[in-house]
């Protein structure tokens, strides 16, 4: 082997080495980083475990992880609040913006819950639990069943718990439920809502109505009823555009024949009552009925305008089981024309006939 020759194997063996090493440096590295860049050494103490053996730990720094049952570090530890849910998730709490905020992460440090709440909170009946997460923004809340799964789709205004009773808002609504081993049932509703300058509020309390009932589904028979009451005083068909109905849905106007008046005025909403009714078809039925006091300028037999008050009585029926096949099918008044003041000749012509009679 010549002096060259020597050289070029000489430079191709510290090649390799100068390989050998970095690849070692490399897996080297990669190993720390699937701990977070944390040891053994960094676990100042054990804490609570769930029922796989992942068990909460502290470091010096005092932030929490956690390890599982081989004592591997899979959430590195960079939480301030820490807490197992029993879902294979953790409640967790950073410092975000200046502001300490709470949501959930997997077992592996993924968020699921975003941190957008001041705090969430745990609650249990026997086997039954749910979360309550309350926005950092204001008073609102989100309920969350046991695995994480909203209560509902939608954030509630407000959440009181009292012993077994939660009562939430929103918007118009207010609505109380039982709680215990056996779930969430809707034992009250209360809603309010307002058609042409009169606000209304109706209560519901019966057990078996609201076992079939969702709060989306009581607001939704509210503002269709509000409008159709619009339509039955105006004559607009435009009040009743945008609601859900069937294709045989038919919606009368108060009064409608009656040519002799000239305006109809709503002064107050009272007497509203919802409840079940029997069908033909296998779909749950509803109606709501609602008792309307009324002021009504007509003209009376000598052109003259005059002005009727009276309290007039709507049905409005509705079929769905949900929210999104809820649909209006009808809505009339119960009477057909108004019960007019008798005019001095007809009392007149009454009196006379009762004197023959005698």
């Amino acid at each position: 082997m010549n002096k060259q020759m020597r050289l070029v194997v000489s430079a191709l063996f510290i090649v390799i080495i100068l390989l050998a090493v970095a690849i070692t440096r490399f897996y080297s590295d990669t190993g720390s980083s699937t701990t977070g860049g944390n040891t053994q050494t960094d676990i100042s103490r054990r804490l609570s475990s769930d029922s796989s053996g992942n068990r909460i730990f502290k470091d010096s720094n005092n932030l929490y992880g956690v390890i599982d049952s081989s004592e591997r570090i899979t959430v590195a530890p960079e939480w301030l609040e820490l807490s197992f849910t029993g879902a294979d998730t953790c409640i967790a709490s950073k410092r975000i913006g200046g502001k300490l905020l709470t949501g959930c992460i997997d077992y592996e440090g993924n968020v699921v819950i975003p941190f957008i709440y001041r705090n969430i909170t745990r609650y249990s009946y026997g086997d039954f639990c749910f979360f309550k997460a309350d926005s950092d923004k204001d008073t609102s809340c989100v309920i969350y069943d046991k695995n994480f799964i909203p209560f509902s789709a939608r954030s509630w205004d407000s959440c009181v718990l009292s012993e077994n009773e939660l009562t939430l808002t929103s918007g118009s609504g207010l609505y109380t439920y039982s709680v215990s081993e056996a779930g969430f049932m809707l034992k009250y509703a209360e809603i309010y809502g307002e058609t042409l300058g009169c606000e209304y509020k109706f209560v519901i309390n019966s057990r078996i109505l609201l076992s079939k009932l969702t709060p989306a589904m009581i607001e939704k028979i509210s503002t269709i009823s509000g409008k159709y009451i619009e339509f039955a005083y105006t004559g607009s068909g435009e009040h009743l555009a945008g609601i859900r109905t069937d294709n045989s849905s038919e919606f009368t106007p108060l009064f409608p024949e009656d040519k002799k008046i000239l305006s109809k005025k709503l002064e107050k909403i009272n007497n509203i009552f919802l409840y079940s009714v029997k069908s033909e078809d296998d779909v749950p039925h509803y109606q709501i009925s609602i008792t309307a006091d009324t002021e009504i300028s007509y003209s009376d037999e000598d052109d003259k305008v005059d002005i009727l008050r009276d309290k007039y009585k709507t049905v409005i029926e509705f079929r769905g089981s949900s929210e999104n096949n809820l649909a209006a099918i009808s809505g009339k008044f119960v009477l057909s024309e108004p019960d007019y003041p008798q005019s001095e000749s007809e009392n007149g012509d009454n009196t006379e006939s009762e004197n023959h009679q005698h």
